[in-house]
């Protein structure tokens, strides 16, 4: 037995790619917009999380460009020592602005993000209480604490609250999505605030998904609620509506400077690159300045749903842009996957673990960039499609 044994022994993929069905690690030789080129053939992208369109945006570009000719490319170091610059200072600012916190602080990944704030601020004899549905960075960040990890079911509050009883009386928090990335449901946040002052737990919200799509100005799950005082923590990405790459941690002030010096994620990771930083902040402005673009977002997703469910397709509990159609079996969603790329369609298929055995998914995610010509083009492939197959 050797380290590589697992390595020789995983051969799903492989034989997945014999069959010519497998739709990961395309290769897309354009930028990222409503239509992409991939393998030379353009195609409609229905799978990218760009929810306003921003990637392309000649301001954001202008403002990424204009960075790296004052500050060069990298910043040669982490936040801690060498790698902080009065850009990230500036982001910060406008981040805490957006979602109505005192203070936040910026890393080089959302991923790394939900790793910093939960390995760092839940220590041994405190609780992590997550959704059964919630981001992987989040399990994982939830590993990495020496607390221990508690789970509900999915958007189940009364299931929440049984674990909440059983740990009544020990610092917790409870950890959600505020739009779930998969499912495209919104949490039950002001559920969840009853239960988190009943049984005086914390709350947090990843709002990966929720910025740029709900609350004003995009402003995320907990202001679209009305419920901004009683969200302690807030996290976002950059790497979505934001146009670029990295991530956040919003809350009080005395959180930020805890973070800022216990975070290992932050201390020992190199900062955002200047360019990354740049685009955030310009695309923050084009969020508050274009509100039509959120406005477009909904009226293509009311569109997308509404034909959805007319040619009978189950779109579960969605309520977003990001709108799953349930397929069933695994090779349902691969054959699907390869018809509509073969029509002209970027999608995702989403198999298990990701979503329960016979349960699996057509991820589709929308852009307000999207005209109705090209949804219309697309409502056309999937119920071609659907009928062959017979899942619709």
């Amino acid at each position: 037995m050797n380290l590589y044994d697992k390595c020789k022994n995983f051969t799903e993929a492989k034989k997945i790619q014999k069959l010519g069905f497998y739709p990961y690690f395309r290769v897309i030789s354009s930028e990222q917009d409503t239509e992409v080129i991939v393998n030379g053939k353009k195609t409609l992208m229905l799978g990218s999380n760009s929810y306003l369109g921003l990637t392309n945006h000649p301001k954001v570009k202008e403002a990424s460009i204009n960075a790296i000719k004052k500050y060069g490319t990298g910043c040669a170091g982490s936040r801690f020592l060498n790698g902080t610059l009065d850009i990230h200072i500036e982001l910060e600012e406008k981040l805490a602005e957006l979602v109505s916190k005192d203070s936040a602080l910026a890393y080089s990944t959302g991923f790394q993000a939900n790793l910093g704030v939960l390995a760092t601020i839940v220590v041994r004899g405190e609780y992590l209480i997550t959704d059964k549905l919630d981001h992987a960075s989040i399990i994982d960040g939830c590993r990495l604490s020496y607390g221990k990890m508690l789970r509900f079911n999915h958007n189940d509050m009364n299931d929440l609250e049984r674990v909440l009883k059983n740990v009544k009386d020990t610092p917790k928090l409870i950890i959600i999505d505020g739009v779930f990335s998969m499912e495209g449901d919104i949490a039950k946040l002001p559920e969840i605030c009853k239960l988190a002052e009943k049984y005086n737990a914390q709350v947090m919200s990843d709002d990966a998904h929720a910025l740029g799509v709900i609350g004003k100005n995009g402003s995320g799950t907990s202001d679209h609620f009305g419920l901004t005082d009683k969200v302690d923590i807030i996290m976002g990405t950059f790497s979505k509506s934001l146009a670029s790459i990295g991530g956040f941690i919003a809350g009080n002030e005395l959180l930020m400077h805890y973070l800022k010096h216990f975070s290992r994620p932050l201390i020992f990771s190199a900062s955002l690159p200047p360019a990354s930083a740049a685009s955030v902040i310009a695309a923050i402005e084009i969020m508050k300045s274009e509100p039509e673009r959120i406005e477009k977002l909904w009226k293509n997703t009311r569109k997308m749903q509404k034909g959805f469910k007319e040619m009978g397709y189950d779109i579960g509990t969605s309520e977003t842009p990001i709108i799953p159609l349930h397929v069933g079996d695994m090779m349902t969603a691969f054959k699907m996957w390869k018809m509509l790329a073969d029509e002209g369609i970027f999608i995702n298929p989403v198999i298990p673990p990701a979503v329960p055995p016979n349960d699996c998914l057509i991820r589709t995610s929308f852009m307000s960039t999207h005209t109705d010509k090209q949804l219309d083009f697309a409502l056309d492939k999937f119920e071609k499609i659907g009928k062959k197959l017979g899942v619709i």
